[in-house]
């Protein structure tokens, strides 16, 4: 079967005709004509995929993957999966009728039986999960995408519910964005030497310079110098989940640190930018205030680990833990394959005994967790204080690690402002 407008491979058309079974033929349809719409020319080969699709918000998601499961449907790449519905540890944490709890156990269990590796993470670079530079992948979730493009160097564009999975089936994406090298390039240089050494080496500073990065350049590819070369992946995954929550940002690099940018003329591949825009410290102090919500002395909770937790987080939250259970309820979102070491460790009592609740295979702003109130919820992630208001109701106050812990000992606000002033 011949296309007339896609460039298709002897494989690919069998995957049309439907050598490769009825889930993969009607994959590669979708995929394909995704694949016109997009305008792109031919389809790539990827090697893996990331699968958005596993979090219950309809019947409509569980029907379309029971189907592809129906029909014979396996992924023929290493396909992981982001975070569903439930906290499959602890199932009576989540505040959801026997119904939709079933339905959503039904998508999980769905996308496993399509060979999925049970992953239930938004970070699945922390399991183990992390392609090549320049491998093509699909991968979906809006945090792992810009990781996966930006720090890793894999290439991959925004993959959403339905196509991750069809790409994860056919082995195949459309030839377009961010998988080719010319889209690749920044257009926007954007400088922080004005702001304070001693600031950007904070990991409370990155979801802020995140939050300012999406909503100033959109969907542009950006490079960002004066940066320390010591920046972490926390801090680059916290940057990048905020740049891609207040953006459309997918890939972003970083001078001396980000794998295509080792200098500032490859970053800009050899050309000269469309704009360079230096950052402000007043304009980053405005973007940390708007992070947050309400104007308030009192909180009713805590939550961070979004993206998920990772050890070095949970080391760094260990360091600050009290003798005595915290004030107000504290959430840690993490996936399996952190909790699993923290357990392996014998290091989960000790989070236990301060009354820290680490939540896994999902977080609290997409399931019914948090106390059922209109609280205010502080938090450290510039992703978590983009969607909470709207997913739960509560206000948002945004602060570091530091920042929350000291808060949550105390039920009130308690903020350290010296780095800001």
């Amino acid at each position: 079967m011949n296309h007339t407008r896609l460039r298709l491979s002897a494989h690919e058309n069998g995957l049309l005709a439907g050598d490769a079974g009825a889930a993969t033929q009607l994959a590669m349809r979708i995929v394909v004509r995704m694949g016109e719409i997009l305008g792109a020319r031919e389809l790539v080969e990827i090697t893996s995929a990331h699968i958005d699709g596993c979090l219950y918000h309809g019947d409509g998601g569980v029907e379309f993957a029971e189907r592809l499961v129906e029909l014979g449907g396996r992924v023929s790449v290493a396909a992981t999966l982001n975070v569903g519905a439930l906290d499959l540890l602890n199932p009576a944490r989540v505040r959801a009728s026997d119904r939709r709890r079933a339905m959503a156990l039904r998508q999980m269990k769905a996308y496993q039986a399509l060979g999925c590796t049970p992953t239930w993470t938004c970070a699945p670079y922390q399991a183990g999960h992390r392609p090549a530079t320049g491998d093509h992948v699909a991968w979906g979730e809006s945090n792992a995408v810009a990781f996966a493009n930006s720090v890793l160097g894999a290439r991959t564009n925004r993959y959403g519910d339905f196509m991750d999975i069809c790409c994860a089936l056919t082995g195949r994406a459309p030839r377009t964005g961010l998988h080719l090298s010319e889209r690749r390039r920044a257009t926007v240089v954007v400088d922080t030497g004005g702001v304070a050494d001693a600031l950007k080496r904070r990991d409370v500073f990155y979801p802020v310079l995140g939050t300012w990065l999406g909503a100033e350049v959109g969907d542009r590819v950006a490079v960002v110098t004066g940066l320390p070369g010591t920046a972490s992946e926390d801090q680059l995954k916290a940057m990048g989940a905020a740049a891609a929550s207040s953006g459309a940002v997918g890939l972003f690099h970083i001078e001396g640190v980000t794998p295509e940018a080792p200098d500032l003329r490859t970053a800009l591949g050899g050309g000269d930018p469309e704009a360079v825009i230096a950052v402000q410290p007043a304009a980053l102090r405005e973007v940390r205030d708007r992070l947050s919500t309400v104007d308030a002395d009192g909180i009713d909770a805590v939550a961070v680990g979004s993206p998920h937790f990772s050890l070095k987080e949970f080391g760094q939250l260990e360091a600050l833990l009290p003798a005595t259970p915290f004030a107000v309820p504290f959430y840690v979102c993490t996936g399996r394959s952190e909790y699993g070491r923290l357990e392996a460790a014998g290091r989960l009592p000790r989070f236990a005994d301060a009354g820290v609740e680490i939540v896994v295979d999902t977080c609290v702003v997409v399931t019914p967790i948090l106390p059922p109130t209109d609280g205010v919820l502080m938090t450290n992630s510039g992703k978590f204080a983009h969607y909470t208001t709207s997913t739960t109701g509560y206000g948002v106050i945004y602060g570091s690690l530091e920042d929350c812990v000291r808060s949550a000992i105390r039920g009130r606000v308690t903020r350290d402002e010296s780095l800001w002033s």
